[in-house]
């Protein structure tokens, strides 16, 4: 008999968090953690993840772990997963949700001038960083026979960037943003296919813009392009995060799943 109760149910689930620190995957951590599973938050600012680490076990009486990973370096992220089977025994999920944080400066470059470096700093953790994750992870899910990775995509890795909306806001999107969040995509799908009957199941979450003090022309010109009228408020995307996670996406994997307020369906 269906119990839609157990459905969404994450009780002591173990779940590596990259990104914990930054403006969505805090939210995804608070959500993750009134679900009641056990987060481990994964970041390089790691005052922000053990401040982080301590009100989530205290609030919501779970037991995440905070740690300062390096995730573009093989070492780091084997000395990740080591640590979390000490503590756990096990992983359940995986969420890579890291991003390289790119500023007005990468954004004031036009395409014909955009620095290689800027190019490969941002390939090395927006790729390289999940490449390492999923390889290492995986390993530990292929022996367990079960585990969900989830990776976080955008609408800019499925559509070009809209670059009518942007004016002198300095919130332009980059060449490379588009392009590895659409690497992300292929990825997720090489990787179900790759596991297929393992236990092991791989999905995307795309996502639209997020409200954070934007200009008010910009938040304009982009809430129009939206079926809803509206950028995305940070708490918005944990619903779809925890389905993706949980045994109510039981039959789901090599998709895509978006929740950008309509941007991409018209």
């Amino acid at each position: 008999m269906l119990n839609t109760d157990k459905l969404f149910d994450l009780s002591n689930k173990v779940i590596i968090l990259t990104g914990a620190g930054g403006l969505l995957g805090s939210k995804y951590a608070e959500g993750l953690s009134q679900a009641k599973a056990n987060v481990v938050l994964v970041d390089k600012n790691i005052s922000k993840i053990k401040k982080q680490e301590k009100f989530l076990n205290t609030k919501y009486g779970v037991d995440s772990l905070a740690l300062k990973i390096e995730l573009t370096d093989k070492k780091s992220v084997q000395n990740l997963v080591k640590q979390v089977l000490k503590k756990y025994s096990r992983i359940d999920g995986l969420i890579n949700n890291a991003m390289y944080p790119e500023g007005p400066k990468e954004r004031s470059y036009h395409f014909e001038n955009f620095p290689l470096k800027s190019w490969n700093d941002v390939i090395d953790v927006n790729l390289t960083g999940v490449f390492l994750c999923c390889q290492e992870v995986g390993k530990i899910m292929k022996k367990q026979n079960s585990g969900v990775i989830v990776n976080i995509s955008s609408i800019y890795g499925m559509v070009g960037a809209d670059q009518r909306i942007y004016g002198k806001s300095k919130y332009n999107s980059t060449v490379i943003y588009g392009v590895t969040k659409g690497a992300i995509l292929n990825f997720t799908k090489y990787l179900a296919s790759y596991w297929n009957n393992t236990g092991i199941r791989v999905n995307t979450l795309s996502l639209g813009g997020v409200e954070n003090n934007h200009p008010s022309d910009f938040l304009k010109n982009y809430s129009y392009r939206t079926m809803m009228g509206r950028m995305a408020k940070k708490n918005e995307y944990v619903g779809a995060l925890i389905f993706l996670l949980s045994d109510a996406s039981s039959y789901m994997t090599g998709s895509n799943l978006v929740v950008d307020g309509g941007w991409t369906a018209w």
